[in-house]
């Protein structure tokens, strides 16, 4: 369990964005068949389009909530206005992605302007099947609370890729 934490507790996820946790799920995310690792650094070019998010545990009759986040906005030396929300599915069967679960926020492409930022995938079992109140703003979100306002135990799952402003050069 330490190992899989480990890259959490050092890009400084655990503590900024969520708490200590045991993980029991394992979750695969993907941008165009390449898979987020910890840490990893991903161009916002190409992540425009919706990850792939497997639920690799579980079954059909669990249900779990996906959370994206960006902990670094406007930017990390000074992230004010942390989190930003990007993303909200709920209601993923477990064995399954977020394709068979219910968005309640639309995906929103990363866009750092300053620095290199941290976009965090949180992974929540629920209870049950049910209605996540969605939040009022993306902005000044708080994954914490949110999980405590809809009734969500401690994440199952974490990962959590890099990204910066990309130059014109960079992105031919």
């Amino acid at each position: 369990m330490a190992r899989i934490l480990e890259p959490l507790v050092v890009g400084r996820v655990i503590g900024d964005v969520l708490d200590p946790f045991p993980p029991t799920i394992k979750m695969s995310v993907t941008y165009n068949n390449k898979q987020v690792c910890n840490g990893y650094e991903l161009y916002p070019s190409s992540v425009t389009a919706k990850p792939r998010v497997e639920v690799q545990g579980g079954d059909l009759r669990s249900f779990f909530t996906l959370v994206m986040t960006d902990p670094d906005v406007p930017g990390p030396s000074d992230p004010y206005l942390r989190e930003r929300l990007h993303w909200i599915v709920t209601d993923i069967p477990g064995t399954t992605d977020a394709t068979f679960g219910r968005e309640v926020v639309s995906y929103e492409i990363p866009k750092p302007n300053i620095g290199i930022h941290r976009f965090v995938f949180v992974l929540f079992k629920q209870k049950r099947r049910q209605t996540v109140n969605t939040p009022n703003s993306r902005d000044h979100f708080n994954t914490r609370r949110f999980a405590a306002e809809n009734d969500l135990d401690l994440p199952v799952a974490a990962v959590f890729f890099n990204a910066q402003r990309e130059t014109a050069a960079r992105r031919r």
